[in-house]
């Protein structure tokens, strides 16, 4: 069990409790500090308080964070959509609200469960147990596709292509917006230093990151774009066209905090994947088609 304690100075004072501990760097992340408030291991002033408690000057705030239990990833019978597969490799469309692997809070009905089941656990063991067979991710409310690795030989041969930046990734998205040429985002993402909880543009803590934007179609107010990834950092697309003025159509995270439409998560698809294939050596490439909110979307926003 750690114990952290604090006391809220005069500068804080009206923050909500939430928000005052989400910005202490050590303390974990939001969502798992959520879950500490409503279980009572954060109290003020030795009584346990809520989320959106407003501190006052001076008031002492304790925060009991219990041992991580150590998680144990359990085969879950899917329904996944794969698009291919054979004794080493995998490709999935992942669907809209998946995780990919287990973590605090999303302990099964993650992809790597059902992959678990699927594969009879003959998956890349790189990653350590709660990420057998991932190579790399894309986020929960990001549709599309994700190669999957069967056996370690395999996950080193993807992770050098990801590193050299040979595989194709092209991302089909709606951002808000009347985009009228392509262009390319040259910058660096690293962690937003004025919330831990997001990335931002950072140029003196970020890594390289590049992004080339194409205009697919001008639409109502939104463009439809597809972009290409050279890098793959966390959040990129979301990070980068937000940092040109042109958040993703759903993104309350990097745009605006509400959507003109009942959206979950952002406009954002993983559309073309594209590899050399760690055994034969052959290039293979994939495409999945967009989800239905997706097709539906751009049809409401033609001119």
């Amino acid at each position: 069990m750690a114990l952290f304690s604090y006391r809220a100075s005069e500068s804080e004072a009206g923050l909500r409790l939430d928000k005052f501990l989400s910005e202490k760097p050590e303390l974990p992340s939001r969502s798992y500090l959520q879950r500490l408030i409503e279980e009572g291991w954060v109290l003020v002033e030795k009584e346990p308080a809520k989320s959106n408690y407003r501190l006052r000057r001076g008031e002492e705030i304790t925060v009991s964070v219990p041992e991580p239990k150590e998680l144990s990833v359990e085969a879950e019978q899917m329904d996944l959509d794969i698009l291919y597969e054979d004794e080493d490799v995998l490709v999935v469309n992942k669907p809209k609200g998946m995780v990919v692997h287990p973590a605090a809070g999303h302990e099964s009905h993650t992809l790597v469960n059902g992959l678990l089941y699927h594969c009879r656990g003959k998956l890349s063991g790189i990653n350590g147990v709660l990420r057998p067979g991932i190579v790399h991710r894309i986020d929960r409310d990001t549709t599309g596709l994700l190669l999957i690795c069967k056996n370690d030989v395999s996950h080193v041969s993807i992770a050098a292509q990801l590193s050299s930046h040979s595989i194709t990734r092209r991302y089909h998205a709606i951002v808000h917006g009347v985009l009228s040429t392509d262009g390319v985002i040259d910058a660096p993402i690293g962690r937003n230093p004025a919330d831990r909880m997001k990335m931002a543009v950072n140029h003196k803590n970020g890594k390289c990151a590049v992004t080339h934007y194409h205009v697919l179609e001008p639409l109502k107010k939104f463009t439809y774009v597809e972009c290409r990834l050279e890098t793959g950092r966390t959040h990129q697309i979301r990070v980068h066209m937000a940092s040109v003025h042109h958040p993703l159509l759903g993104d309350a995270v990097y745009g605006p905090a509400r959507s003109p439409f009942p959206l979950e998560g952002q406009t954002l698809h993983a559309k073309v994947l594209g590899f050399i294939h760690p055994r034969t050596g052959e290039y293979l490439e994939f495409e999945a088609p967009l989800p239905e909110y997706f097709q539906g979307l751009l049809t409401k926003l033609r001119p």
